[in-house]
């Protein structure tokens, strides 16, 4: 197997808010709600959800609002997932993770580039990078200097419209020759994540798997960590 490909851009530790379980070790890493109508209620469901488990970062994901109302929003979730040592970062919006005090964002590929992004959020900011199956997108952010790629989605999702259908193959040949660690997302329940874990992933992206669990949130962020500890 080819030696591990280090990115000389990649200065900034992944999460650095909460130090990694392990070099190997899997994570898990919450999407909000795409909507959330009372959030001075709902932060208590996350307090719960983060104090259930392991959760290396919060993605808070908000649509359709405008930036005083996502800013409030996030005014409300954040100190509590930080305080937590959870990584906080925002969906789509680097200047606006910025202003709000969050620790990085997630682009899409629409969402503007790598470098804007960088910029917005300054050098220890965390940037993550949408790569949907692409195997070139994925080492052109590599490259950049993003702290992580997101492949997906894996399995059908009603979360958001996914345009492409990663392989989980994308994630076993990621693992194997790059540094820069991969999110996986899309669709990924308790019931079908271990081969995820299995290839090599290093994240965990979960939102309606968490949060509409016929057991509870904080039930499937046990259930969530008990596989990623099995591996």
């Amino acid at each position: 197997m080819p030696p591990k490909r280090h990115n000389a851009g990649h200065v900034q530790p992944l999460f650095p808010a909460r130090p990694a379980i392990s070099a190997d070790q899997c994570r898990l890493y919450l999407i909000t709600p795409p909507r959330i109508d009372e959030p001075f209620k709902w932060v208590n469901t996350l307090e719960a959800t983060l104090d259930a488990g392991d959760v290396a970062c919060l993605q808070i994901r908000l649509k359709d609002l405008d930036d005083d109302a996502v800013a409030r929003v996030v005014d409300v979730l954040r100190p509590p997932a930080q305080r937590a040592g959870v990584a906080v970062l925002l969906n789509d919006r680097p200047d606006l993770a910025f202003e709000t005090g969050c620790d990085g964002v997630h682009i899409g590929q629409e969402d503007g580039t790598y470098a804007a992004a960088r910029k917005a959020v300054g050098p220890t900011g965390i940037v993550g990078v949408t790569c949907h199956d692409s195997r070139h997108l994925a080492m052109e952010a590599g490259d950049a200097g993003a702290d992580y790629v997101a492949f997906g989605a894996f399995f059908p999702t009603t979360t958001k419209t996914a345009k492409v259908r990663a392989e989980i193959e994308l994630l076993e040949w990621w693992h194997g020759l790059f540094t820069v660690p991969c999110v996986a997302i899309g669709g990924i329940t308790v019931e079908n994540c271990p081969p995820l874990i299995t290839a090599g992933t290093d994240f965990l992206a979960v939102s309606a798997g968490v949060w509409e669990h016929p057991e509870g949130p904080e039930a499937a962020v046990r259930a969530f960590n008990r596989l990623i500890a099995e591996g």
